[in-house]
């Protein structure tokens, strides 16, 4: 029985002495790991911890870029704003990693390399003890040996109690020694639950600063919030219309009131508004200048292509057509109609269905386009060619075509939705309507700048408004688009060209000569230049 007890509990400190091994080996590796997480230097006090942190350095900089850029600039205010907040979210890092160290990683040091190591070391020292206490056995068995006594007698003399004494000295050391190895193994396994405990903390101090953390940024957000609805320069090409008009507290988007307004004082005569290409540097700036709100009227007004070309760009670059994805198969089936009357029952029906932003928008447009046909003699831009050129901007499917799947559908179906609707415009949208919504565009002095065309002054000019309008025609460079010209030929329309041509592929004036670059004949490459005085 005895034997068994003691097989049974040299098993049992065998499976202890194993698992303290393991338990070593993990928790040295873990408390490697977790120290390396650590972005301060461990073991140094708290303003050298601070310095060394990247958050640290991080708002610093911010702050100092703040100071630069001065609270005038949305820029300046926001990196002031994420600056301090840098700088708080590394105090609480620093918390979060003095806590970590002091409750976490020391605790795991002790384990893996004092408490275990101890055990180990004691372990070691028994099995000293053990060949100590059976050297001295054998010694003084030996010495009964040696002086005939009988097995079951004592050996008598000095030096025989010596050697028993040293023997039983020995053994009681072991004993000790045994002891305490046993209740600090017995004392690990118990303390199991206390080791454990670490990475309950390690959780718990995670959750606590990332709490913190989140609160933090939760309450600077809105103050980010604050400041980015507040400033005034907010951008509008490729933005969604309602979150445009939602930022900017209109009802109207910007640059279509902005555009339409300016062309209504500058453009209305001007030949082939929305389909001479402008110049691309003039159409970037202009681009430009209303995306952030700074718009000089004066300067563009002698421009007005650049005008257009700024709307249709501005139509073109929204996510969604203004005619909007949802109501595209609509739009297109009104289109196939061929009873007039319910052809514009149906589009009617489709343009009661737009959204707010979009129907509000989308009246203001279409009622400008009307008046814009109203100068058709002197601009050339009739419904059928304001609907090809800007059809394309106004309504598109998700799914791209080929080019020419994209040229059969301008020509055929968009041209057949948007033609009836500007020419009926008071029909599908009664009343008058104030074009200057916001009052915040003045009224430049009406100038015709495409001096290669004969003039037809504005109706409200007098008689010396009109000589000096047509003293004061300047030259200008213009590119005709080409495509556009493609789209009138395949519904058979041939816009105005000199006679006897097929097509102009460019002209420029200069000092009052103009030049045109004129191919007579689309089956062959007979070209020729043409000088004439304007």
């Amino acid at each position: 029985m005895k034997k068994q007890f003691n097989r049974m509990r040299q098993l049992a400190n065998q499976t202890v002495e194993k698992r303290l091994e393991l338990v070593k080996q993990v928790s040295h590796s873990t408390h490697k790991k977790l120290a390396a997480c650590l972005q301060g230097q461990q073991g140094v006090d708290v303003d050298k911890k601070s310095k060394k942190l990247p958050l640290t350095t991080l708002a610093q900089c911010m702050v100092e870029g703040a100071a630069v850029l001065g609270d005038e600039s949305l820029l300046g205010k926001m990196l002031k704003l994420c600056g301090d907040t840098q700088d708080r979210l590394a105090q609480e890092l620093i918390v979060f990693e003095l806590t970590i160290e002091r409750d976490v990683i020391e605790p795991l040091y002790d384990l893996a390399e004092v408490e275990i190591p101890n055990i180990q070391k004691q372990r070691k020292h028994l099995a000293k003890l053990v060949l100590d206490m059976d050297s001295a056995r054998t010694r003084y068995y030996q010495s009964t040996k040696s002086s005939g006594l009988s097995s079951n007698l004592q050996p008598t003399g000095a030096k025989a109690d010596h050697l028993r004494e040293e023997m039983e000295e020995a053994a009681n050391r072991m004993e000790i020694c045994r002891d305490q190895l046993s209740a600090d193994m017995y004392s690990f396994v118990a303390k199991e639950i206390d080791y454990a405990s670490y990475f309950q903390t390690l959780i718990e101090v995670q959750a606590e600063y990332h709490r913190k953390s989140l609160e933090l940024l939760q309450s600077v957000l809105p103050q980010i919030k604050a400041h980015q609805e507040s400033w005034v320069e907010k951008p509008c090409y490729g933005k969604p219309l309602e979150e445009h008009l939602a930022l900017s507290g209109r009802d109207i988007a910007f640059p279509i009131e902005a555009c339409v307004t300016m062309l209504l004082e500058c453009g209305m005569q001007e030949e082939g508004l929305f389909r001479v290409a402008p110049s691309a540097s003039k159409l970037k700036k202009l681009k430009a200048s209303l995306d952030c709100g700074v718009l000089d009227v004066q300067e563009y007004s002698a421009d007005p292509h650049a005008i257009a070309g700024a709307l249709k760009s501005y139509l073109r670059e929204l996510p969604e057509p203004l005619m909007t994805f949802e109501l595209y198969n609509e739009w297109i089936q009104a289109s196939n109609i061929q009873d007039q009357d319910k052809r514009l029952q149906a589009l009617l029906s489709a343009c009661e269905k737009l959204p707010p932003a979009n129907s509000n928008n989308f009246k203001y447009l279409i009622k400008f386009l009307a008046k814009l046909t109203e100068y058709q003699d002197a601009n050339k831009m009739t419904p059928g060619n304001i609907a090809i050129v800007l059809g394309p901007n106004l309504l598109w499917t998700h799914n791209d075509g080929n080019i020419t799947e994209m040229m059969t559908t301008v020509s055929l179906q968009i041209v057949g939705i948007i033609e009836p609707i500007i020419q009926h415009a008071d029909w599908f949208f009664p009343g008058e309507i104030e074009f200057n919504v916001t009052g915040n565009y003045g009224s430049p002095v009406h100038t015709n700048h495409n001096a290669n065309y004969s003039s037809m002054p504005s109706p409200d000019m007098d008689q010396s408004d009109r000589k000096q309008s047509d003293q004061s025609r300047r030259p200008l460079s213009v590119a005709t688009d080409n495509m556009m010209l493609e789209f009138y030929k395949k519904d058979g329309y041939d816009p105005p060209l000199p006679a006897g041509t097929r097509a102009v592929d460019t002209h420029y004036i200069f000092d009052s000569f103009r030049f045109d670059l004129v191919i007579t004949s689309s089956h062959s490459c007979d070209v020729r230049v043409r000088v004439h005085a304007d």
